[in-house]
């Protein structure tokens, strides 16, 4: 009876090692069909591309200022009396030396034909006493003197009450456009009273501080493009004039000037423009987007797709960078031309990892 029930025990026993190993086995299948299916599953990152090309590029700097009209003068009164009115009207044309008002003359011209009859006298008195002492030797040589001198004398008074007289007339010593009366008609002015603006828009000057680490990059005569908010369309091509010496101590730069033309009037005076120097100028060169650049121990990388065994993969390049403009960068090492730059989906990629292009590649 003891005998039986320990057999039937090792019979059980023996059973459960079989089962036991049986379900061993079946787990060492099930982890190697896993680890199977794992060797077979890659990671494939859908990725848009763009293929390099050489570009022209430019660097510039952006100064803002205000376009002030390389014309614009306030034109005074040089004689006192009352303005007896405007003969010319407010926003016309002006030429140089075109008279825009009239001060009340009368006595002064009064005055001009006292001179002129004092003069004609002096005149005619000298022309006696020089013949009567070089041709006759009659009289003295210091009457003769004297006469001269009062003839010169009366013909400079003359002559000075004439230039008053015509200073009654108020002229543009420019050419431009009569913009601002000062004064009304009727009002007594006096030497140095302003009378009118005139203003000249066809060329407009913008003054604007540049920092000082382009200074050896603006140079007169160097092209600039300037823009206005309010003309968001228009682009607009002036150049620099003047470049400043001195650094300003507080702003840390130095002033420009920049003339532009603008022959319709497009532009009015004062508006606030954009302007840009253009400072570096590279005809072929390999231009990315700041965008694109990935951040590594050793500087910057970019992303590339080249075929690896059949596929298409990511790989890393280092890359040296040089001058920039607003969002792009000018690679001077680590890409060349033709490479398939990856521009979208590269924050999700992994260098070695393989690659779907679903995009881009022009």
């Amino acid at each position: 009876m003891n005998g039986r029930t320990m057999s039937s025990h090792r019979s059980t026993g023996a059973g459960m090692l079989v089962i036991a190993a049986i379900g061993i086995a079946g787990c060492g299948g099930a982890e190697a069909n896993v680890a199977d299916e794992a060797e077979q599953f890659v990671k494939v990152v859908n990725v848009e591309v763009e293929t390099i090309t050489p570009v022209a590029f430019s660097s510039a700097v952006r100064i803002t200022g205000e376009a002030e009209p390389e014309t614009d003068v306030t034109v005074s009164a040089e004689e006192a009396g009352r303005l007896e009115a405007f003969v010319a009207r407010k926003g016309t044309r002006l030429g140089r030396g075109q008279a825009i008002a009239r001060i009340d003359d009368d006595v002064l011209a009064a005055q001009v034909e006292e001179a002129r009859a004092v003069a004609d006298i002096a005149q005619d008195r000298y022309e006696r006493q020089r013949r009567l002492f070089e041709e006759e030797g009659i009289g003295s040589e210091i009457a003769y003197l004297q006469a001269r001198a009062d003839a010169a004398s009366s013909a400079a008074r003359f002559e000075q009450l004439k230039a008053r007289l015509d200073r009654t007339i108020v002229r543009s010593p420019v050419a431009g456009t009569f913009d601002a009366e000062f004064v009304d008609e009727g009002e007594i002015v006096q030497p140095g009273t302003p009378v009118a603006r005139i203003v000249d828009a066809s060329r407009l000057r913008i003054t604007g501080g540049v920092p000082e680490r382009f200074a050896t990059r603006v140079s007169a005569g160097s092209v600039a493009m300037i823009s206005f908010d309010i003309l968001p369309a228009r682009s607009f091509e002036g150049r620099i004039t003047f470049v400043g010496t001195a650094v300003d101590r507080q702003s840390r730069t130095f002033p420009i000037e920049v003339v532009m033309d603008n022959p319709g009037g497009e532009v009015k005076p004062y508006m606030i423009a954009n302007v840009r120097v253009l400072m570096r100028q590279i005809d072929d060169a390999i231009v990315v987007s700041r965008e694109v650049l990935l951040r590594s121990e050793l500087g910057f990388q970019a992303l590339v797709v080249e075929t690896v065994d059949g596929h298409e993969v990511a790989v890393a390049r280092d890359l040296t960078l040089g001058a920039s403009d607003e969002n792009a960068v000018v690679v001077t090492a680590g890409l060349s031309v033709g490479d398939q730059i990856v521009v979208r989906g590269q924050q999700l990629t992994d260098p070695g990892d393989r690659v779907r292009i679903v995009g881009g590649g022009d």
